[in-house]
């Protein structure tokens, strides 16, 4: 019986170490990042303005040449209804 309570002992002391150091390295970790935030802020990059642009139109001649090919595979059986550029 004196081995258990010896056991419990020391796992108490062991497991109370162990909390108290991950509380120490929680608070100084929120500290260093506090300071790092107040005295080294991080640089604000200006944002380039760029136009919404919508997908590039398909030039008549390659749209054609899609639609030729369609017609020959599917023997004029397919129809192209939307083309895009991936």
């Amino acid at each position: 019986m004196e081995n258990l309570e010896v056991a419990l002992k020391l796992m108490f002391v062991g497991m109370t170490t162990v909390f108290c150091i991950l509380l120490i390295v929680i608070y100084l970790g929120k500290g260093l990042i506090a300071l790092v935030n107040k005295y080294a802020p991080e640089e604000v990059v200006p944002v380039k303005q760029q136009a919404p642009r919508g997908p590039a139109p398909i030039p008549g001649n390659i749209l054609a040449a899609i639609t030729a090919a369609v017609n020959v595979v599917t023997q004029n059986k397919g129809k192209v209804t939307k083309v895009e550029k991936l």
